[in-house]
């Protein structure tokens, strides 16, 4: 008889896609490693803002059902994962307000409301409002008088998640190192760096690392248990621990991808603007890095095209927490059960001009 492997599962990138997949694959009984030169959380997941946002509830497709799934799934997740390793992630579900200027876009918000109500299961709602029925501070809302209220919005603190599974991880008996082999299943599931080794691989460009930066703010309002804002492109979400993140840009061209410069201190300009809590805060942390975008838009999910054994889990963009717990379960699913549950769309074969 062939003697099992020690590892079943190697996972080969520690950031949001590749740590919640390994610790999938454990709490279902898998022996998993996960291995990252850089340590826990060096890319796109190490940053700050942490929103967990729906897409609109309209023109819908595979992707938007996928997100909605994990987002409605999330919570589970994530306490699941602080009571296995004893490390609070910082997720809460407190909602998302996003003022509404133009009296024309009303009709717009009402009937994505009414999207809202068919596609979310009746397990959160898109509501427009006016701006004082939400009982918020003004100094949070600012001049706002129209506002849409989702309540399926929630938060991440993403540096506390990448610690909440190191700790998960570690605490079921797998390993997170620098270095090692590979043994049993390997899951690449390492960013930027891995669409642009796979692109090299296989000859053409499945995806890109586009630049984004971002701040944190500590106001003198109590922020712990307010919504998180959406302004004009610009996130603005509180923390448990009271301070505020913003974000991002996004940036193709660019020289140095870790450095901030002016346009993140544009950024916190327009944030200051549209929330009079922040006008005065000051800034506790500035982050620059390239966040991983596959060439379909979408997360890139299954086998490695022409290499046997081998998976890729990337492609999380600005999405990868919000995305990581259906991704999980699906990369589970697939490298456990050999079950294919990829929805259309996300399949590494959709980010390739051409088979290899």
């Amino acid at each position: 008889m062939a003697r099992r492997p020690e590892i079943d599962v190697t996972v080969r990138g520690a950031g949001a896609f590749g740590l919640a997949c390994a610790f999938a694959c454990q709490r279902r009984g898998a022996r998993v490693q996960v291995i990252d030169p850089f340590g826990p959380g060096a890319g796109a997941s190490g940053g700050t803002v942490g929103a967990l946002a729906p897409h609109v509830p309209e023109n819908w497709n595979p992707k938007k059902a996928f997100q909605l799934d994990s987002l409605l799934m999330a919570e589970a997740f994530w306490a699941e994962v602080a009571a296995t390793g004893g490390s609070d992630p910082g997720y809460a579900r407190t909602g998302r307000i996003q003022p509404v200027a133009d009296p024309a876009a009303e009709p717009l918000a009402e009937a994505r409301g009414a999207g809202a109500a068919a596609l979310w299961q009746g397990r959160a709602a898109w509501q427009l409002r006016d701006a004082a029925e939400t009982g918020l501070p003004p100094e949070w809302l600012g001049a706002a008088g129209r506002v849409i209220h989702d309540t399926l919005s929630a938060r991440i603190a993403p540096r506390r998640a990448v610690a909440a599974l190191v700790a998960a991880i570690r605490a079921g008996g797998g390993g997170i190192a620098a270095e090692g082999e590979d043994r049993g299943t390997v899951l690449h599931a390492s960013g930027a760096a891995g669409l642009a080794e796979l692109s090299q691989v296989l000859g053409q460009p499945v995806g890109q690392g586009i630049k984004g930066q971002s701040a944190v703010l500590r106001p003198a309002l109590d922020v712990t248990a307010l919504p998180q804002l959406f302004v004009a492109g610009l996130h603005i979400v509180p923390h448990a621990d009271g301070s505020v993140a913003i974000g991002s840009t996004t940036e193709r061209a660019f020289d140095d991808p870790a450095a901030t410069d002016a346009q993140l201190e544009a950024l916190i300009e327009k944030a200051r603007a549209a929330c009079p809590a922040l006008r005065d805060a000051p800034v506790t942390d500035r982050w620059a890095g390239l966040r991983p975008r596959a060439r379909s838009r979408a997360p890139m999910l299954g086998a490695w095209p022409g290499r046997p054994g081998h998976l890729i889990a990337n492609g999380g963009f600005k999405i990868g927490f919000g995305m990581a717990p259906k991704v999980a379960e699906v990369m589970a699913d697939l490298i456990l059960e050999g079950r294919d549950a990829i929805p259309e769309g996300f399949r590494v074969e959709d980010s390739l001009t051409r088979q290899p």
